[in-house]
């Protein structure tokens, strides 16, 4: 049985452990989960660390919520340890429909300048508007981009938890509930880099389980890289398939879940 998008990417993540296991629920249950359903549920919360070097240079929080009508991505990166003393912070927000498919990107920096960026459907492709400082003007640029196309903004590492989510519901399959993905299979997804205006094709690989040390323990997690012309990510994710650890290739750079 292949795994749908909204099985494996929002609602589910968490219920992929317990969630065949689980016992029929009363009606009085039921109606608990719909009224929960309906409010929205936390797929996914925390925080990542980002180290350079082996030292902390910022953290970012963020929280994943679906409902009925979709799913919503919030985040907060703010730097740390500047020598300059000037801390950078920058927040986003990202909706997503229930198979999805951008409904709307906001992003802002909030310090050290106020800038502000939105991208959103325009008709069959994305458009995105944007302004560089409280006095700047507003400019806009069109992208012959579909809105299946995944957001990768520069500093929001749960993006990258987002995309890997779609990978496995494309690739793998459930099997006596168990989630099984076969190796050396790639898959291509477009991407959009809304803070640089750009965007590019993006190939994701599961790679098996691996052991690594994590938090002072030697753990088995799985492992998926993704690769763009630009480079590689290794990333690490637990058997709830929620983010761990990311390597970025050839930029010295780890983010290791709180």
């Amino acid at each position: 049985m292949k795994l749908s998008y909204r099985f494996l990417g929002f609602v589910i993540v968490p219920l992929l452990a317990w969630g065949c296991a689980s016992a029929v629920p009363s009606p009085k249950d039921k109606e608990k989960e719909n009224d929960k359903e309906h409010a929205g549920q936390t797929v996914d919360s925390g925080s990542f660390g980002v180290f350079m070097n082996g030292h902390r240079v910022g953290t970012e929080t963020f929280s994943v919520i679906q409902d009925r009508s979709g799913s919503v991505i919030k985040s907060e990166f703010k730097t740390e340890n500047d020598p300059n003393g000037a801390a950078s912070v920058q927040s986003s927000e990202m909706h997503l429909n229930p198979n999805g498919e951008i409904r709307r990107y906001d992003w802002k920096e909030i310090s050290p300048e106020e800038a502000s960026s939105v991208v959103l459907p325009n008709d069959q492709f994305l458009s995105q508007k944007w302004r560089s400082g409280p006095q700047a003007k507003d400019q806009e640029q069109p992208y012959l981009l579909p809105t299946s196309t995944s957001i990768l903004d520069d500093y929001f590492f749960v993006h990258r938890e987002i995309l890997v989510w779609k990978f496995l519901a494309a690739s793998c399959k459930q099997e006596n509930g168990q989630v099984k993905c076969p190796l050396k299979q790639r898959a291509q997804f477009g991407t959009l880099d809304p803070r640089q205006h750009s965007s590019a094709p993006l190939t994701a690989e599961f790679l098996g389980r691996e052991k690594i040390a994590f938090k002072g323990n030697q753990q088995e997690f799985n492992k998926i890289e993704l690769k763009t012309e630009s480079g590689g990510w290794q990333l690490w994710l637990d058997d709830q398939f929620k983010l761990v650890r990311i390597w970025i290739e050839g930029d010295n750079t780890e983010v290791i879940r709180d």
